[in-house]
């Protein structure tokens, strides 16, 4: 029997995640009032019961449902029920963005106070507690949803190794400005410009004929070399801290063709690799 508690920051993809884990074969029960949590672990642990997988969501209603329902879970704990707590979060700039373009109210807005900023600060206050209690910390703030459904492969299907840091290589153009949520910045404009090559002054580093003639110069690889190392030794580091996000973003002068070659190149080494998520995206190609 493997048993989940979905939770985490409205908008930060919980029905998502549920969805996904659904189609894992897992049963999923949403929103099941607090009254119940305990007597449904019950039912769900009894023994030649055919469910194997299940999936329990929990939201912010209010403040005393929650924290009662923490309390039920940390019961259950103490009664020596096993689960897995997998927590979804997003920046809180993310999320701001998601109701608005939905039009959604955030559930902990009120007539008094509807400001969406203020429910987001109160929902995040509310879920510290639990927050560092997860097992798994997803934040999707920069992944796809292809992105997402392969993590949660990794842990609920794979069962491989993790930990909740998401690695996020970002490709970017100098002349549009650095990425804002940048942990490392490299530059790459050393390396010859293939923008002043005609056959590649169009085409970007998402094609073959740009990555051959960047990675001619050894220097190209050389700097990769160079960076994979600095990454292999800074990686655990952020884990054993418990980093969740991390974002590596590479530059050259119109974001087009060598870091975006460089970004694939990083990327396409490091996948599989370790035991952390791990996206790409290309912040300025056209």
């Amino acid at each position: 029997m493997r048993f989940v508690v979905v939770t985490g920051m409205s908008g930060g993809g919980k029905s998502t995640a549920m969805k996904m884990l659904e189609d894992m074969g897992f049963y999923c029960v949403d929103n099941l009032p607090v009254l119940l949590i305990e007597k449904f672990a019950e039912l769900v642990v009894t023994p030649n019961t055919e469910l194997e997988k299940v999936a329990l969501g929990l939201d912010v209603r209010s403040d005393q449902d929650f924290v009662q329902a923490e309390r039920v879970l940390d019961k259950l704990k103490e009664d020596g029920y096993v689960f897995e707590i997998l927590f979804m979060d997003a920046n809180d700039k993310t999320l701001l963005k998601r109701y608005k373009e939905t039009r959604r109210i955030h559930p902990l807005s009120t007539e008094e106070n509807p400001r969406i900023e203020d429910g987001i600060l109160k929902e995040r206050e509310i879920l510290s507690s639990i927050k560092k209690k997860a097992d798994y910390v997803i934040n999707t703030s920069k992944i796809l949803t292809r992105v997402l459904k392969e993590e949660l492969e990794r842990i609920f299907i794979k069962n491989e190794e993790y930990n909740s840091l998401m690695v996020n290589i970002v490709s970017f153009g100098f002349k549009h400005g650095i990425p804002a949520d940048a942990d490392l910045v490299f530059d790459v404009r050393f390396l010859p410009n293939p923008f002043y090559i005609d056959e590649l002054k169009h085409i970007t580093g998402n094609e073959k004929a740009v990555q051959d003639y960047v990675m001619s110069f050894k220097e190209a690889g050389e700097f990769l070399d160079k960076l994979k190392d600095m990454l292999n030794f800074l990686l655990p580091g952020y884990i054993k801290e418990g980093k969740y996000q991390l974002v590596v973003a590479i530059g050259c002068t119109g974001g087009q063709h060598r870091s975006v070659t460089l970004a694939n190149a990083l990327y396409k080494d490091m996948k599989d690799k370790g035991n952390y998520g791990l996206s790409i995206s290309h912040r300025d190609i056209k």
